[in-house]
């Protein structure tokens, strides 16, 4: 008897054994036409090893430096670093929809909004309705409101970060431009800012929150699956932020409940702002709700990330910094501002080329999304450099390496060096502006927020530039910066002087 069980049990674990070894197999043989390192021919795990390194944009880069334009990275999903296979996936009539990537966008898992979104359809009338809000055209408060908390930052530079040859104050603008940009966006996402420049702290400790909860949030972007187990009521009322938290995310849910119900109702708040044009167009009270959180996720870090680099980038290059002050000290010579306290127009902002230059190529050297973002090939399957790709397949886009494309920007493309944006010309012009785009997607997945990141980044180069001497503290270690799909930089010590 003891025999016949032993035979039975070793029946079953050879069976399973095998059927494994089949699956496993039939995972390698669906995209085995495309290199890539061995753990992603099986699984995710090589997915989950680069995120845990906090350096998943260099991997991601190195990958497509080894490998080739197109790889292999997990047992349904490739990364490509070739930027026209990005703008054909991207295009408006493309076939290709949205992964399972976007599930992690889900800032309340029972909820979707604009970015986790996969119905086309949805995602489609979401953009028309919400694409005026953003424009600035339903909102003639967007650009006054922009200009009170950067003049904000420089009072607050001024007052507690001026260093003279006998003080010295460091000024950690790593931590500044953060609470600078949730002012911002929390001012025009809903009205009223939290006021972190103001208090010159982290009010809500949002950015806390973030910090001390990215490793649990990565899984998700990793294994989006996980999403649907955050959905289970006990679970999430067990894990998940809540509106009647005290802090982090919770806090941020609570105010944004709070401002848009005031937008309903019979004695509802109308106002000409973002909300206001939302409303106008036919978003719903949840859906305005949901679309206000997420502008301050995506509204806030990305626009931080990509001043910091811009920042960080100019000051360490001597020629660089001396061309942009020449420049903004020119057109202020011929423009005086009638009031010392005023901020440079967004119209005057725009006729500066190398001030242009230098945020294009800050944005070209350090992407603020270097998350995969990756599509789905449709049921149909598509061929991509040659190679069949099997339907349902997901492609991710490798940033860091779109935006070192040597075809694109030359041989370099490494190199900061904003004057490429002021040499090129014809066809060499427009291959350059149509890649580095792709930072902000493309087609149908553009970004809605680039016009208003643009209008934020160009003034407040432009200002503290202008006003103030900016010098690294320490060039040998200039910031902390990690990644993990998105960015956390912080302790990027500067020294501010008056000019």
């Amino acid at each position: 008897m003891a025999g016949e069980y032993a035979l039975f049990l070793g029946t079953v674990v050879v069976g399973a054994v095998a059927w494994l070894a089949v699956q496993r197999f039939a995972v390698y043989w669906r995209l085995r036409a495309f290199p890539g390192p061995f753990l992603g021919k099986f699984s995710k795990l090589w997915v989950a090893w680069g995120a845990a390194t906090r350096r998943l944009n260099v991997e991601y880069q190195t990958l497509c430096e080894k490998y080739g334009p197109v790889v292999r990275i997990a047992q349904n999903d490739l990364i490509t670093d070739d930027p026209e296979i990005i703008v054909r996936i991207n295009a408006v009539r493309s076939p290709y929809t949205r992964s399972e990537f976007y599930a992690s966008a889900k800032l309340d898992p029972s909820r979707d909004n604009i970015l986790s979104t996969r119905d086309e359809v949805k995602h489609q009338a979401l953009r028309q309705k919400m694409a005026s809000g953003y424009s600035g055209k339903d909102n003639p408060a967007l650009e006054p409101g922009i200009d009170k908390h950067i003049l904000n930052l420089i009072n607050l530079i001024n007052a507690k970060y001026l260093s003279t040859s006998s003080s010295f104050r460091p000024l950690d603008f790593g931590r500044k431009a953060h609470y600078l940009t949730l002012d911002l966006i929390s001012e025009i996402a809903f009205g009223e800012a939290f006021g972190d420049i103001t208090e010159d702290r982290d009010v809500h400790e949002y950015i806390q929150m973030i910090e001390e909860k990215v490793g649990a949030m990565v899984w998700v972007t990793v294994f989006p699956g996980l999403n649907k187990i955050l959905q289970i009521p006990w679970i999430a009322r067990a894990v998940m932020p809540s509106d009647k938290d005290e802090i982090g995310m919770g806090k941020v849910m609570g105010v944004a409940k709070r401002v848009v119900a005031e937008r309903f109702g019979p004695d509802k708040k109308v106002r000409e702002d973002m909300l206001g044009s939302f409303i106008r167009r036919g978003l719903t009270q949840e859906e305005v709700y949901s679309e206000s959180l997420l502008q301050i996720i995506a509204g806030s870090d990305t626009t931080a990330t990509a001043l910091r680099a811009t920042i960080l980038y100019v000051i360490t290059n001597p020629r660089v910094h001396a061309a942009l002050r020449r420049e903004i000290d020119a057109f202020l010579s011929q423009n005086p501002p009638a009031d010392p306290a005023s901020v440079i127009p967004d119209a005057a902002a725009r006729t500066l080329p190398y001030l242009h230059a230098c945020i294009r190529e800050g944005l070209r050297m350090n992407p603020p999304i270097p998350a995969l973002l990756s599509k789905k090939v449709p049921p149909e399957g598509d061929t991509i450099n040659g190679v069949f790709v099997p339907g349902g397949t997901g492609i991710g886009c490798c940033s860091f390496g779109i935006q070192r494309n040597k075809a694109a920007f030359g041989e370099d493309s490494n190199i900061f060096r904003p004057e490429r944006w002021l040499e090129a010309r014809g066809a060499d012009a427009q291959r350059m502006e149509r890649t580095a785009d792709l930072v902000f997607g493309s087609g149908k997945f553009q970004c809605l927020g680039k016009s208003v990141a643009m209008i934020e980044l160009r003034k407040i180069l432009f200002e503290l530039v202008a006003r103030f001497d900016l010098a690294i503290v320490d060039p040998t270690k200039p910031w902390k910066s990690e990644n993990m799909g998105f960015f956390l930089q912080s302790e990027m010590f500067i020294r501010a002087s008056t000019r």
